[in-house]
């Protein structure tokens, strides 16, 4: 147990005692035991595959941010495109406005001399039926007076002519033939 003793000593500092092994403070463990696990690292290539897996993180971000890139390069092509279509759609529904306003005006214009011509028409044949009624009351006016002047004179005639009256008429226009 001697040398078990003179491995595992304790060192006395200050009064309190410190656990050694093999002649080496707690530190010093510490220490040799972060060199050979950076040791192990190195030997593994553990930095290479850390750095490795970062370049490959930065490389997918990268590829990434072009990507990225691009669709905004897109995107802000279609916009473009958008927003001219919406003007050139701003500037045809504008067209079609002043064309369809053009179009009710001459409609509405067509529409008022179609009634004038309508109003025009309609009053020369309401002048000409009342011409014909007057034509008609006038002829019906004249029928009845020459009924009337046919029915006054046979009247008058058979009142004031007598047989001895139409003989001498008779005899007068024989005489004149």
């Amino acid at each position: 147990m001697a040398n078990t003793l003179t491995l595992f000593a304790s060192a006395t500092e200050g009064g309190k005692t410190a656990p050694s092994a093999l002649f080496l403070q707690d530190y010093q463990w510490v220490s040799l035991a972060m060199f050979i696990l950076l040791a192990i690292f190195v030997w593994k290539k553990v930095p290479s595959l850390i750095t490795g897996g970062l370049d490959a993180k930065i490389a997918e971000i990268k590829a990434q941010l072009d990507e990225a890139k691009t669709l905004r390069g897109e995107a802000e092509a279609l916009r473009d495109e958008y927003a001219s279509k919406i003007s050139g759609a701003e500037k045809d529904a504008e067209v079609m406005m002043e064309g369809a306003q053009r179009e009710a005006e001459a409609i509405l214009a067509k529409a008022e001399m179609d009634a004038k011509d309508m109003v025009a028409r309609r009053q020369r044949m309401a002048e000409d039926k009342i011409a014909a009624a007057e034509r008609d009351a006038v002829e019906e006016v004249r029928s009845s007076a020459v009924d009337a002047a046919a029915a006054a004179s046979r009247k008058i005639i058979a009142e004031k002519h007598d047989a001895g009256a139409d003989r001498g008429l008779a005899d007068e226009i024989i005489a004149s033939m």
